[in-house]
């Protein structure tokens, strides 16, 4: 396993749209790998593959950190079907690393998934599990979290993470 590097903010690649992945490989296979060592390398809940430039719709996410191998899920072609309630709490990003802002996300989350043999299910998710599905589905549709605040909020949250990358 390998720890792939993270884009950041700014770079253009974080706001394509991605495309469905199709057949399930050996090479997705050693991605997932490699997303979940990078995933906790970072100390991150999840990541997704325009985090790392692949443009698919592909993601991992690991509420653990790494504590509970079973907690494990590969999100493939994910799609939410149904959002119930709501939470308030802060979020973070490893394509935004050192800011973490407080943000409104569905309660309970169910997406449609495509499992590795090609076969669909529903999984649902509630509190940090919604909040994930809900941020890393968000990256392969090419939006980031600071994107639900306002222009005002977004350009202080630009300047302050421009400014801790300065050092």
């Amino acid at each position: 396993m390998a720890v792939l590097p993270v884009l950041t903010w700014g770079d253009p690649r974080l706001k394509k749209n991605s495309e469905d992945v199709g057949d399930w490989t050996p090479e997705l296979e050693q991605l997932v790998a490699d997303m979940f060592e990078t995933a906790l390398d970072e100390e991150g809940v999840g990541l997704a593959a325009p985090q790392i430039g692949r443009n698919i719709n592909l993601a991992v996410i690991d509420c653990s950190c790494g504590e509970d191998p079973a907690q494990r899920l590969v999100l493939i072609n994910p799609e939410i079907t149904r959002e119930e309630g709501s939470q308030v709490g802060p979020e973070g990003c490893l394509s935004i690393p050192g800011i973490r802002e407080v943000l409104e996300r569905p309660q309970k989350v169910t997406i449609r998934n495509r499992a590795q043999d090609g076969s669909w299910h529903e999984l649902t998710g509630e509190d940090l599990m919604a909040r994930a599905f809900c941020h890393e589905i968000d990256h392969l549709r090419g939006r980031l979290f600071v994107e639900y605040f306002g222009p005002v909020k977004r350009q202080f949250l630009q300047k302050k993470y421009l400014k801790q990358a300065r050092g």
